[in-house]
């Protein structure tokens, strides 16, 4: 994948998307991910419910939209890997080169991530089998909390389906950006979408879709706390992909004549929908059958699969579930390695098959950590002479540092970059407003912003 020498609106030659949509679907594909399906639904059942997702809707205006427009603008102008193109944007506004981190903390923050993701995208990819084959039918709570402790507890299954995971991830990207990122999505995301509906369907067929309904969309702001707050705002900025170099990279890819605003404000209304969505397929199913909506990172590997083993249609629908987590797991990670083989490709003169093999290998080694750490190297606790990382696995200590930290600093410096450094002008320029939309993307992006992320960031840390 060659590049151009100078910073511009094409930077790659002849690297583009195929149309607006096409970016949209892989952006999208992004975003939606383990969080929208795994994550979204159990904080959302931990804070009460609708109370919360008025505040994560409002976070996602203020926090999650202007980084995002942020990021791809960057991505765009400089039209490279997001540290070739920081580097570029910084002679050319003669800024600090310390804004260089902007590329750096994410492209560093999307490989760790996909380091430890892959291991979960495994645990789901695993799960389609013994949802397929029955082994949830009939099953006490204790018994399929067992199926999953036993899998935690075998670090050559769970290095296994990390390896099929990352080998679907590499094959995908190494075919590059038209016939492996976009065709990926062009497949994958519509699948997640039918999946989705099917799901909802069903729901609307228990006892407990009424129920699920209300506790999702009906706020009661007396069971939503400062801390459930926080969570709004950190799943906000967590789920739009912000701050890994994500959107900086695929922004690279983006024409020119492409409005980025309008863009990224359809992103991040089809990633809450989706998010909403999956809360509605699993709400149903959780108080159909009794279980609380708060029981944590257990209710997708441990409740609804007992849930699915006790209801009629249990194996189809529980197949077709766990099929649609690992779609939404592939379209995040194949995104989460684009920054990494986009930036060897112009550091190493390598080709993207090469490049690929070489960032897709040195993630896939990485993730031997998290699987020890769930089992061999459950008490090896690296940093635990600091009071914050106390207790830390390997695992816990890359999933706290990338989320509480490396996102949240990339993003804020990205927000702080277009709107202290650029000029309006050429911010502008690049997005193409109106007067009065460009004024209040400004002053939020300058101030409110920036704000914000330093108070989540500042809550996570400090607790």
């Amino acid at each position: 994948m060659s590049k151009t020498t100078t910073t511009n609106a094409t930077g790659h030659q002849g690297l583009h998307w195929s149309s607006r949509w096409a970016f949209i679907m892989a952006a999208t594909g992004s975003a939606v991910g383990l969080g929208n399906i795994w994550k979204f639904p159990y904080i959302t059942g931990e804070n009460g419910g609708g109370a919360f997702v008025l505040v994560y809707l409002a976070c996602i205006a203020i926090v999650g939209l202007p980084i995002l427009i942020a990021e791809v603008l960057l991505g765009r102008k400089g039209g490279k890997s997001p540290i070739a193109s920081m580097r570029d944007l910084i002679r050319e506004h003669n800024a600090k080169a310390g804004w260089v981190s902007i590329g750096t903390l994410g492209t560093v923050a999307a490989f760790l991530i996909l380091s430890f993701y892959s291991v979960i995208g495994g645990w789901a990819v695993n799960y389609v089998g013994y949802t397929f084959s029955g082994d949830f039918v009939g099953q006490s709570s204790d018994a399929v909390g067992g199926i999953f402790g036993s899998m935690l507890a075998d670090p050559s299954t769970l290095l296994f389906w990390h390896s099929i995971f990352m080998a679907c991830v590499l094959f995908i990207v190494a075919r590059g950006v038209k016939s492996g990122l976009e065709k990926a999505v062009t497949y994958l995301m519509p699948a997640l979408f039918i999946l989705m509906v099917i799901m909802v369907g069903y729901a609307m067929t228990t006892d407990g879709f009424t129920q699920g309904v209300n506790f999702l969309f009906n706020p009661d702001f007396s069971k939503l706390s400062s801390e459930g707050v926080l969570k709004a705002l950190g799943h906000a900025f967590f789920t739009l992909s912000l701050g890994t170099g994500v959107m900086m990279a695929y922004g690279s890819y983006l024409d020119q004549d492409v409005s980025i605003a309008k863009t990224s404000i359809t992103v991040g209304l089809m990633d809450t929908l989706v998010a909403l969505v999956a809360g509605m397929a699993i709400f149903p199913i959780v108080f159909a059958n009794g279980m609380e909506p708060s029981a944590g990172p257990g209710l997708i590997f441990v409740s609804l699969p007992m849930a699915f083993g006790s209801m009629s249609m249990g194996t189809l629908i529980g197949t077709l579930f766990f099929i649609l987590l690992v779609f939404a797991a592939l379209t995040s990670a194949i995104s989460l390695l684009e920054p990494s083989v986009e930036w060897l490709e112009e550091r190493s003169g390598f080709n993207r098959l090469t490049a690929t093999l070489a960032a897709g290998g040195a993630v896939w080694f990485l993730g031997i950590a998290t699987v020890l750490s769930l089992n061999v190297w459950s008490d090896v606790h690296p940093l635990g002479m600091f009071a914050v990382f106390e207790g830390k696995t390997i695992f816990d200590l890359l999933d706290y540092i990338t989320a509480n930290i490396m996102l949240p600093l990339a993003g804020l410096l990205a927000a702080l970059y277009v709107g202290w450094v650029m000029k309006k002008e050429d911010v502008a320029d690049e997005l193409n407003m109106s007067q009065g939309a460009l004024s209040l993307f400004w002053n939020v992006t300058r101030y409110v912003t920036p704000l914000a992320v330093i108070i989540v960031m500042y809550k996570s840390i400090m607790g």
